[in-house]
């Protein structure tokens, strides 16, 4: 059988016999992958002009919709992926990690696509700057799609995670994807891309897989493409030199395999929770994937005195895991991928023994349950242990991309934060302590080394994801030898895909351009008020200016006997002479109260409820005595989704600026509403042909 490669919208076998590609617990051939006869300059082009013309057209929400519709999908057809990810020497627990966590990573950006960006196909990169004396130029940031194809080459460690941790934010931000999974175990993948494919969900040329060589594909790059990449070090330092790369500017993200480190504080000696919590997690880190993840822990740092207590633990835990074929009930750890990662991990243990000894497992009494040793590539658990790990540079130097780690003792703790920095750069690290000072100190000395760090205690056990799960929230990197990259991150991964641009101009015109009221920009006046207007009858820059309202002494007694607030500033005159506002103050609630009381129609109409409030700031006191008026400013509109059977709404967000008598400034702050909508009438019914699918 063939793999098929999915170019231009079709599924195309490259030409040739390929590579072979075969089971890692059996060793029989599964397939031959081979992209001979793609023409990669013009699948660059299909994406940039028909994939991303697609996606640019949509929104944030729109896109976010998409995402979660694939996420079902494919969680609906998991059990075909799982039968398969077996062959790649994953366990139940394994393909979980890979399966269940790339979907959930769809999952993730549907949410925040939802929840963190606006119904634009544009994103607004905090707040307009004031560049000018009187306000009437200003600037802001605008994040827009790039106008090129993502070309994603990933590892063949997780064929199913790697892929979609890239796909999501890509896709979110509105650009396409070429998937160029790692040849091994591209089998995997190229199943998934054929569910991809046939849901529809996506959008023509969203989406491209490539299995095999690459070929000249990075030839055609240019300065709107973008070039991710995931696996060894070396293979992504050659990458991030190639000449077109280079020539173009093009943004090259690296996440590279590092040496990742676990410290166990000098307080959680064994007996502790934090000392049992620190043996399972090291073991556990060793042995899921069989040790073949980039951010496997390959150091542990322990206090000198507990190094023997600490290898005895890890030995007796690590002596109970079964090595076999991972549909075989009771195995605990597959093989590795191939043959090809056998031979490489075993040959980096020969380099680490150079400076450190074998103190658990090897080759010696080495058995493998239901599967034939010889033909699949099964490795052994082993645990080494470097004494003088000051002096000893293979074990900071050399990582064995396996079930392979060293442990190596400190004195001090600052000892081991420099043992931690020895490994130039890690995609994470973790410390195991029950001592808040201990982890204060020793996070902010690994930091600049690490792209993620966790620490544990018994607190936070229970709902930990571990040492070694990177979470779609946050960013999965690190600097140095670990790429000097960042992936996921939440809204920072999105923003790697899009262009930031800085637009200068009047507050109006950037009012037009974004969508959004900014301040100075120009207000618009009409005689109904804006409570009683429906969602698309609501212009950006609408204002309502209110009539005036004097705030009395009265009115501050009655709010502080309603509220319970009996702050001295507002109830002791005496000391509130004696206090930054030289006398009794209104409460800044009562302000708001009483602007609410200014600006809201009393009457039933189209707003349906207030969503919430944002960026309240409080500038000038309101003394008893001041008059205060509001302008309510149409800032922003937002549709939302109706669910069934619910009224359709929007959310619109109204500037509030409540002023005194002089003009100054009181309260600044942003209001949400929901509102109701027009009602629309039923579309007359079209041909069945002629209408699109529904998302699934």
């Amino acid at each position: 059988m063939k793999l098929m490669n999915y170019a231009m919208g079709q599924w195309v076998e490259g030409s040739g016999d390929g590579s072979e590609l075969v089971s890692a617990v059996t060793g029989e051939r599964l397939a031959m992958a081979s992209s001979a006869g793609l023409d990669f300059k013009a699948m660059l082009q299909y994406s940039r002009d028909v994939g991303g013309a697609a996606l640019r057209a949509m929104t944030f929400h729109e896109r976010a919709a998409r995402l979660k519709a694939m996420a079902r999908y494919l969680t609906d057809r998991k059990a075909s992926f799982y039968e398969l990810s077996s062959h790649t020497g994953a366990t139940r627990g394994d393909s979980w990690i890979d399966i269940d966590g790339g979907i959930g990573t769809l999952f993730v950006y549907a949410s925040k696509g939802r929840r963190d960006f606006p119904n634009e196909p544009y994103y607004l990169d905090g707040p307009p700057d004031a560049v000018s004396k009187e306000g009437t130029f200003i600037g802001r940031h605008v994040c827009v799609p790039l106008e090129g194809a993502a070309v994603q080459i990933n590892a063949f460690n997780f064929p199913v995670w790697g892929m979609l941790e890239k796909v999501a934010p890509s896709f979110l931000a509105g650009m396409p994807s070429i998937v160029k999974p790692a040849t091994l175990t591209s089998y995997l993948t190229e199943r998934v891309v054929h569910a991809i494919v046939e849901s529809g969900i996506f959008p023509e040329g969203a989406i491209q897989l490539v299995c095999g060589s690459a070929g000249d594909l990075l030839d055609h790059v240019d300065c709107q493409d973008v070039v991710g990449f995931t696996g060894s070090a070396t293979t992504g330092q050659m990458l991030r030199n190639h000449p077109a790369i280079v020539r173009h500017s093009v943004r090259f993200n690296m996440e590279a395999d590092s040496l990742n480190c676990c410290i166990l504080g000098p307080d959680a000696a064994p007996g502790t929770e934090e000392f049992d919590l620190f043996i399972k997690e090291v073991a556990r880190e060793m042995t899921v994937k069989a040790g073949q993840k980039c951010t496997a822990i390959r150091r542990t740092i322990v206090p000198g005195g507990m190094m023997d207590d600490v290898i005895a633990a890890l030995r007796k835990r690590l002596g109970g895991v079964t090595v076999g074929d991972p549909r075989v009930d009771g195995v605990r750890m597959g093989p590795l991928a191939g043959r090809a990662q056998v031979r490489d991990v075993a040959r980096a243990v020969e380099g680490i023994r150079a400076g450190a000894q074998l103190v658990a497992g090897g080759f010696d009494d080495f058995q493998v349950m239901g599967a034939d040793r010889d033909k699949g590539a099964f490795f052994p658990v082993m645990l080494l242990a470097c004494n003088d790990p000051g002096r000893a540079s293979a074990p900071h130097e050399i990582e064995a991309f396996g079930p392979v780690n060293t442990v190596m003792p400190y004195e001090a703790l600052d000892d081991a934060i420099e043992l931690a920095k020895r490994g130039r750069g890690s995609l994470c690290g973790s410390l195991f302590t029950a001592s808040d000072a201990t982890a204060r100190h020793v996070v902010l000395g690994v930091a600049p080394y690490h792209g993620r760090f966790m620490v544990m205690n018994r607190h936070a056990a229970r709902e930990s994801t571990g040492h070694g799960s990177p979470m779609p929230h946050l960013v999965h990197g690190g600097p140095g030898r670990a790429g000097g990259g960042e992936e996921m991150g939440g809204t920072r991964g999105v923003l790697h895909y899009m262009q930031r641009s800085a637009v200068q101009g009047s507050p109006t015109t950037l009012t037009a351009i974004t969508r959004e009221w900014t301040a100075g920009a120009e207000r618009l006046a009409d005689r109904v008020h804006p409570f009683r207007k429906h969602f698309e009858e609501l212009r950006i820059g609408e204002t309502l200016t209110t009539h005036r309202r004097t705030v009395t002494e009265a009115d501050v007694v009655a709010f502080a006997g309603l509220s319970g607030d009996f702050f001295y500033a507002h109830m002791d005159d005496l000391a509130a002479r004696e206090s930054i506002f030289e006398r009794r103050v209104a409460h800044g609630y009562f302000v708001i109260a009483a602007a609410a009381g200014l600006f809201v129609d009393p009457a039933p109409g189209p707003v349906l409820a207030n969503y919430g409030m944002e960026g309240l700031r409080f500038v000038t006191p309101v003394y008893p005595g001041d008059t205060i008026q509001v302008k309510l400013t149409c800032k922003q509109k937002t549709l939302k989704d109706t669910p069934e059977g619910g009224v359709p709404q929007g959310v619109v967000a109204w500037d509030v600026e409540v002023t005194n008598q002089k003009q100054e400034k009181c309260a600044v702050y942003t209001i949400l509403t929901l509102v109701k909508r027009l009602p629309v009438a039923a579309p007359a019914a079209e041909p069945a042909a002629s209408s699109p699918p529904p998302l699934p």
